[in-house]
């Protein structure tokens, strides 16, 4: 595996894309590139958090909150 190939495969496995045998290839190649590795997973992992945290929660629409309401009132009286 290339840098640039293991570059492309830690942005998916800092979301949890990999299946296991790309991980296990991902993880011979991390300890193959050593610290250079480590430093731009750590990188992956900053924008991935820095990502999240920018990410607002969608509003509910009154529409599904009734919808919501009808179900839990429908749940009760079964």
């Amino acid at each position: 595996m290339s840098f640039e190939e293991f570059q492309n495969q830690a942005r998916l496995y800092v979301i949890g894309a990999l299946e296991v045998e790309e991980t296990e290839a991902f993880e011979i190649a991390r300890k193959l590139f050593a610290q250079k590795a480590e430093d731009y997973v750590a990188e992956c992992y900053s924008m991935h958090e820095a990502f999240a945290l920018s990410l607002r929660p969608a509003k509910s629409s009154e529409a599904l909150k009734e919808r919501l309401m009808t179900m839990v009132r429908n749940r009760q009286t079964s």
